[in-house]
């Protein structure tokens, strides 16, 4: 299985970077955790719905056909590590690819997060960027150590 995290953002700081790759090697061969950043529209003399549009077509571009997708979202649903752990089963289960979107300063376009097949808030807190991709590779592999049995989640 793939998960497949699609944000919207190409630059992040070296130490977002770091820790992004540390936990995609940790990933056992059979659920790889990949990333695909996608370009930030330029926001000058644009309108929003334009941005957000420009960045949806982006994101779907580098969604495979068939893949489940899933908008981070802060009007989705909140998930505990153990939720997210049981949906990370069902998702293994179900799918080959799941896309996590991730949007840009401002947010996902209002039609893509309906379309999603679901939508996910990781935080009530406003996070960087850069903070959002290591928390959900994070949460995504403490998700995998819980179903595999393995020591990394401590209750």
């Amino acid at each position: 299985m793939r998960l497949l995290v699609v944000a919207v953002g190409q630059r992040v700081p070296d130490w977002a970077q770091a820790a992004w790759d540390d936990y995609a090697k940790r990933f056992p061969p059979e659920l790889r955790l990949e990333l695909k950043a996608v370009k930030t529209e330029p926001r000058a003399s644009k309108t929003l719905p334009t941005l957000l549009a420009a960045e949806r077509e982006r994101i779907e571009a580098a969604i495979p056909r068939g893949a489940r997708i899933v908008a981070l979202d802060e009007r989705g649903t909140a998930l505990t590590t153990m939720a997210l752990a049981a949906k990370l089963k069902d998702w293994q289960l179900e799918n080959d690819t799941v896309a996590l979107a991730i949007g840009g300063p401002d947010g996902l376009d209002p039609a893509f997060r309906q379309a999603a097949h679901e939508r996910i808030r990781l935080s009530d807190l406003t996070l960087p960027h850069a903070m959002v991709r290591v928390l959900l590779a994070e949460q995504l592999y403490r998700a995998w150590s819980i179903n595999a049995g393995h020591p990394y989640h401590r209750e």
